[in-house]
């Protein structure tokens, strides 16, 4: 019950932040987004984002290389500027990345592994993003100050709140847990058979963990790996944050980047919080919220956030050339190996790819829906 709401809340929420704009600020920060776009700032977001695609799958092949599941440079960058549109047209913003981890796990034969790949690409990118935002609000806390005396005036009011969230979550645990626990009477008066071929849950946990410990260790923390991913993710952030000062320029602010920077990297960190459709929502709350707070003005803020929502989504229609093409076409299937020389996979590898060959089916539905629609918004 709550995974088919999930999805539902998440949209909601993140269209009734998009009201609550509207409200306060009023419709003509949103137009003046979309107004301001002129050719010059279109060129550079296609720029900016070829440059940060092209680092991005760079360091997704360095991850699954380590993992022992290599990628074609080119196939690999289709394949990312695919989930780029996916996650910029579709709400939550990551299912194009769990589209493309099932594509490449599909072809690879597992896709527990390629999924770990994709999270580990992109957790090396956030690593940097935390590193690079926790030094400018040491360098600076100023900004970060005012953005909290803003939006919580009251630390009373906050702590209440906070509180109340706390208590709730409890409580939502504690009752999990206990109907988990509380035997029904159909368990009692019939003993089901151990499955064959299945440890318990406890085994499948512990194998589980052992295996992305495994991967963490050889796909993000070796000797040979982690100083080329922090390098390639702090090169994609420099052109995140570049061009989130092409939007700000674009909308009309004329503050200094040293400025800028502060409120630009809070706001990458907010895009992360998965309530959002295709990127847009906290996005553009926490934006006039941080720009009102170190006097730029909220109307600013919105607007340079609206412009960098159209930026980032011109940067991904390359992506939408590849769904495309790739749709017209069948995928050709994936040969098997003989019988004489198939190898016995364990168990939890079986597991995965049957769940993620479940999962690829629907994001494929999900992506064939969501092709007319794309179609027709461009």
């Amino acid at each position: 019950m709550t995974r088919r709401l999930w999805p539902w809340l998440r949209t909601l929420t993140a269209l009734a932040i998009m009201a609550v704009l509207v409200w306060r600020l009023g419709t003509d920060a949103f137009l003046d987004g979309l107004r301001l776009v002129d050719g010059p700032a279109l060129l550079a977001a296609l720029g900016i984002g070829l440059f940060t695609t092209v680092l991005s799958v760079w360091r997704w092949c360095l991850v699954a290389d380590r993992l022992g599941l290599p990628l074609a440079p080119l196939t690999a960058l289709a394949d990312y500027y695919r989930s780029l549109f996916l996650n910029a047209a579709l709400p939550a913003g990551i299912l194009g990345d769990a589209h493309r981890a099932v594509v490449h796990g599909r072809s690879a034969g597992d896709v527990g592994r390629a999924a770990r790949a994709v999270v580990l690409e992109r957790t090396g990118g956030q690593i940097v993003l935390v590193a690079a935002g926790a030094i400018v609000l040491i360098a600076d806390p100023s900004p970060a100050a005012a953005i909290v005396r803003d939006v919580v005036p009251d630390p009373w009011v906050a702590t209440g709140v906070l509180a109340t969230v706390a208590a709730v979550i409890y409580l939502a645990v504690r009752i999990r847990r206990t109907r988990a626990a509380t035997p029904r009477p159909a368990d009692q008066a019939v003993e089901r058979p151990a499955e064959p071929g299945r440890g318990g849950w406890r085994a499948r946990i512990a194998g589980t963990l052992a295996a992305s410990a495994a991967d963490v260790r050889a796909g993000l923390l070796a000797r040979d790996t982690w100083p080329p991913v922090l390098a390639l993710s702090a090169a994609v952030l420099a052109g995140h944050v570049t061009m989130f000062v092409v939007a700000a320029r674009t909308a009309g602010s004329h503050a200094p980047v040293g400025r800028l920077l502060p409120l630009i990297l809070l706001t990458l960190l907010v895009m992360a919080v998965p309530v959002n459709v295709g990127g847009w929502g906290p996005r553009e709350a926490f934006a006039a919220t941080a720009f009102g707070a170190v006097g730029l003005g909220a109307e600013l803020g919105l607007t340079t956030s609206v412009v960098y929502g159209v930026l980032a989504l011109v940067a991904s229609l390359p992506g939408a050339v590849v769904l495309l093409r790739r749709g017209t076409r069948p995928e050709r299937p994936v040969p098997e190996p003989a019988a004489e020389q198939r190898v016995p996979v364990p168990v939890p590898r079986v597991l995965a790819l049957q769940h993620g060959k479940a999962l690829g089916e629907r994001l494929d539905q999900a992506v064939e829906h969501a092709l007319p629609l794309a179609s027709r918004s461009q």
